[in-house]
C-alpha cells in the first residue's frame, strides 16, 4: 500500500488513493498506522475513493478506529494531494464527504502546487437535536454542562460533525487532557463530541484550543475553527470574518450573511511517501 504523509497546521494524516470504496478492515488498520510508536503516526487515516456526485469523494477514520464524518484540515490536504499530481487540470475541486455532502474547494497554488486552499463548509447547523445534542433548542447557546462538579457553558455547532464550543479565559494553557475526554463523551451527545476551548483575543482574532472526537488533542482543527467562529458570532463576541489561532498556525474563517455558508482558508503540506509492505 502506497501512502502519502501530510498535514494541515500540524492535524497530519496518512492518505491513501487508488482504492475503488472504503476497505473493509480500514477501522482496524488506522489503529495500527496512526500509532505514533508502533505505526506511521497520524491523526487520521484518509481514502480517496472515487465520486459518482464529484470529482473524488473522501473517508477518514481516527485513530481510534471511529469514521469521522469531516475534517477541514484533512479535505485541504486532498485537494493538494490531486492538484499537485495532476489528476484535476483546474483551481477548483468537488469532494463528497459523509457529513457535509459535497463541497468545494478553490486551490491558490505557488510553484504549480497548492499552496492554500478555501473550502466552503456549508451551513453550519445550530438545532440542538441535529448536532446532535439531547437538547431541543434551536440555537444552543451558552448552555450549562456539568463534568466533575465544574460547570461549563456551550454553544452547540455542527459542521457536518459535532462540535461543543466553551469560552474560557486562557485557552493557550487550559488543560485539555482532564476535561477534553470527560465533555467529549458526556451524555448530552449521544455520538459524543468534538470539544473546543476558546479565548477570544479581538472582534477578529480568536485562540482556540481542541479535543477531537476519537482522536484526543490535535495541532489543528478545521471544522472546530469553523464551528469556534459561528459560536463566537452567536455570542456577539467576534465579527463574522476572523483568524482563528490554533496550536498548529491560522485559520482564515468566514461565515458569510450572503449564503449562511462558512468558508475556510488555510494551508496544506506534504510531508513524505511511503510503501507499506
Amino acid at each position: 500500500m502506497e501512502f502519502v504523509k501530510m498535514h494541515g497546521l500540524g492535524n497530519d494524516f496518512i492518505v491513501v488513493a487508488g482504492e475503488r470504496e472504503l476497505p473493509e478492515g480500514a477501522s482496524g488498520l488506522a489503529v495500527q498506522l496512526c500509532d505514533r510508536h508502533f505505526g506511521i503516526g497520524a491523526d487520521g487515516l484518509v481514502y480517496i475513493l472515487p465520486s459518482d456526485r464529484a470529482d473524488f469523494r473522501m473517508r477518514i477514520m481516527n485513530p481510534d478506529g471511529s469514521e469521522a464524518e469531516q475534517c477541514g484540515n484533512a479535505i485541504r490536504c486532498v485537494a493538494k494531494y490531486v492538484y499537485d499530481r495532476g489528476l484535476i487540470s483546474k483551481d477548483t475541486v468537488t469532494i463528497e464527504t459523509l457529513g457535509a455532502s459535497v463541497q468545494q474547494l478553490q486551490i491558490a497554488a505557488e510553484g504549480g502546487k497548492a499552496a492554500k486552499v478555501r473550502v466552503d463548509m456549508g451551513e453550519p447547523i445550530l438545532n440542538g437535536l441535529a448536532v446532535p445534542t439531547t437538547i431541543d433548542l434551536n440555537p444552543v447557546i451558552g448552555h450549562p454542562i456539568e463534568a466533575e462538579g465544574r460547570t461549563f457553558h456551550f454553544t452547540a455547532v455542527s459542521m457536518g460533525n459535532p462540535h461543543c464550543v466553551i469560552f474560557v479565559d486562557d485557552a493557550a494553557s487550559f488543560d485539555l487532557h482532564k476535561w477534553g475526554p470527560l465533555l467529549e463523551t458526556h451524555p448530552l451527545f449521544p455520538r459524543k463530541t468534538n470539544v473546543e476551548f476558546v479565548t477570544v483575543a479581538s472582534r477578529t482574532h480568536a485562540v482556540m484550543r481542541v479535543w477531537e472526537r476519537g482522536a484526543g488533542p490535535t495541532l489543528a482543527c478545521g471544522t472546530g475553527a469553523c464551528a469556534t467562529l459561528v459560536a463566537s458570532v452567536l455570542g456577539g463576541l467576534t465579527d463574522r470574518t476572523a483568524t482563528v489561532s490554533l496550536a498548529g498556525g491560522d485559520l482564515l474563517i468566514e461565515w458569510s450573511e450572503e449564503d449562511n455558508h462558512v468558508y475556510m482558508t488555510g494551508p496544506a503540506a506534504e510531508v513524505f511517501t511511503g510503501t507499506l509492505a
